[in-house]
């Protein structure tokens, strides 16, 4: 016995590259749920970022006061010498736009073109020891972490100055990079000069003081360095909320952008489906009145 073969058999095939409704559905759900952390990250950066802004103003004196300081004694830094320290901040966490990749950038470029000088690296965060360490790991002499996690205090500036003055290291160069906040989206990475403890005893408009023995130097200097240090840590902590607070609020509004784009691909699909399905019963149901 013979079987009878349709001529068409109309079958429901998915077109490649074509999503089901199954998955543009679990794709704005996924999308619903990023855009929620993101909310949420940003108005936590946001609180920090308020009391990190705060906390900025009546920092910035210790370290224009230490410039000053720098400045009235006059030393110079003759770049041609061999031995460089280079410290920088940035932050233990991601997140914060360009922040930590201008760090990391500047380093590698600092040793392309000093590559004929000994230079090491004091970095206050963990994100340019978690970059850099494998391929620079002979330049780090210090690294700091759980930086920016809470709000510095000047103590902490003074351990980072007392380990920099304690390390043993003369560098004849010194130099400490950060980021200087401008506003809620600007923000630019600035170098200050620092100076050794050998640097500072050796200043000629020192030598009229005769009652400054080595002693007391070395105080001056571990205070002013932490003065420094305080208002760079102010500043970056600044920058940091700021930053990441911004690209929240960047992710937060590309999430919208996609659960709008989403929400109209699923309803289109989801109203062809229903259209392709009258057409169906439509169709069918002539073929049976017709027979």
């Amino acid at each position: 016995m013979l079987s009878r073969t349709a001529l068409f058999v109309p079958t429901c095939t998915q077109v490649r590259g074509m999503a089901t409704l199954k998955e543009i559905r679990n794709r704005l759900k996924s999308v619903k749920n990023v855009q929620k952390i993101t909310q949420s990250m940003k108005m936590v950066s946001a609180a920090k970022y308020a009391r990190a802004e705060r906390e900025l103003k009546p920092s910035r004196p210790y370290g224009t006061g230490a410039n000053v300081f720098y400045e009235k004694v006059d030393i110079e830094q003759d770049k041609e010498k061999p031995k460089h320290l280079v410290v920088t901040m940035g932050s233990d966490r991601g997140l914060c736009g360009a922040m930590n990749s201008n760090i990391n950038k500047l380093l590698k470029n600092y040793v392309k073109d000093h590559a004929d000088k000994e230079i090491k690296f004091i970095t206050l965060g963990d994100k340019a020891r978690q970059a850099l360490y494998k391929t620079h790991s002979d330049y780090f002499m210090l690294t700091f972490a759980n930086f920016g996690r809470q709000p510095a205090t000047f103590a902490d500036a003074a351990d980072v100055a007392e380990s920099i003055i304690n390390s043993g290291y003369e560098f004849d160069v010194g130099e400490i990079h950060f980021n200087e906040f401008k506003s809620v989206v600007a923000y630019k990475l600035r170098p200050l000069p620092l100076h050794s403890l050998q640097s500072v005893s050796e200043a000629d408009s020192l030598a009229v003081y005769d009652s400054l023995d080595a002693e007391v130097i070395r105080s001056y200097q571990e205070y002013q360095l932490a003065s420094v240090l305080y208002a760079c840590m102010k500043e970056t902590n600044c920058c940091e909320h700021s930053a990441r607070m911004t690209a929240m609020d960047s992710a937060t509004k590309n999430a919208g952008e996609m659960i709008d784009a989403l929400t109209m691909q699923f309803n289109r699909k989801r109203q062809a489906e229903i259209t392709k399905e009258l057409i169906d019963i439509v169709v069918g149901a002539q073929a049976q009145d017709s027979g």
